[in-house]
């Protein structure tokens, strides 16, 4: 395997794993750990889906193409399931947090990252005869659960961060400002790495920042409370069976079998 040739996105895969790990840890092994079924679906999901990046980037690598283009008509399922998994949690999160009667404060970035993940495996299937954009789209999914994980695992494990108390709950805003910086900063790592084709996982990493203006927009204008309540309100199934089939149809729409894909000297996952 040419591993030096994709040196980047293995360090920046192994970083989202193990940030992975450490973001899930507090609802499995924390003091107040309570893992439900849907965040058994959520993690199992998640890993998966970088598992089959890592798998396409480790076939790319090694030249089997053929093998590659099998493997990635899978996105075909676990695509659309990854983004019901996450519209799923974030349904039950608003539900949680209505019935609690303290909301939820991670709504906005729950909803949207939701709607963008799916954007960007669409976007890497409209874009899939160039091979190298439609491995960076794919790759750039993960600079999403980068963000999300590095935020829980900034409160769960870094003193500074952690929630002790009312009068440290403004460690919230701290920690997701810090995550969001980190991603914005590896996006232009992967820019400046290859302009051409990097501006995915840069576009990708910037969402966050989107999220928290369109967050400040809602707060502005009282319309949190009306959002975690719509969302909150929805059927769990139908939310799930909706987005799934959704994402299925769309997918299937860009004619996933269609023409071979436009060769290029490097490639990306996919």
């Amino acid at each position: 395997m040419n591993f030096n040739r994709y040196l980047f996105e293995y360090v920046f895969l192994a970083a989202v794993f193990v940030l992975s790990v450490a973001g899930f840890w507090n609802i499995y092994a924390g003091e107040d750990a309570a893992p439900n079924g849907f965040h058994h679906l959520h993690v199992v999901t998640n890993f998966i889906w970088l598992s089959l990046l890592l798998w396409q980037l480790s076939l790319i690598g090694t030249n089997q193409h053929a093998t590659h283009r099998k493997v990635g008509l899978s996105v075909l399922f676990f695509g659309p399931l990854l983004v019901a998994s996450a519209a799923l949690l974030s349904v039950h999160s608003a539900h949680k947090g209505l019935v609690s009667g303290r909301g939820d404060f991670l709504i906005v970035q729950n909803v949207m990252v939701t709607l963008e993940l799916g954007l960007l495996i669409l976007l890497a299937f409209v874009l899939k005869k160039w091979r190298k954009l439609h491995g960076a789209f794919l790759l750039s999914t993960a600079m999403l659960f980068m963000g999300i994980a590095l935020f829980f695992a900034l409160i769960g494990f870094v003193p500074a961060f952690r929630i002790e108390g009312p009068e440290t709950f403004y460690r919230f805003e701290t920690a997701a400002t810090t995550g969001r910086y980190v991603c914005l900063v590896v996006g232009v790592l992967f820019l400046v790495r290859d302009p051409r084709n990097g501006w995915p996982l840069l576009l990708a990493s910037s969402f966050f920042s989107v999220n928290e203006l369109i967050r400040s927009f809602l707060e502005a204008r009282e319309l949190i409370q009306p959002l975690t309540e719509f969302v909150g309100s929805m059927n769990p199934l139908l939310a799930f069976s909706g987005s799934f089939a959704v994402v299925l149809v769309l997918l299937a729409a860009t004619g996933i079998r269609g023409a071979r894909p436009i060769a290029s000297p490097r490639q990306a996952p996919a």
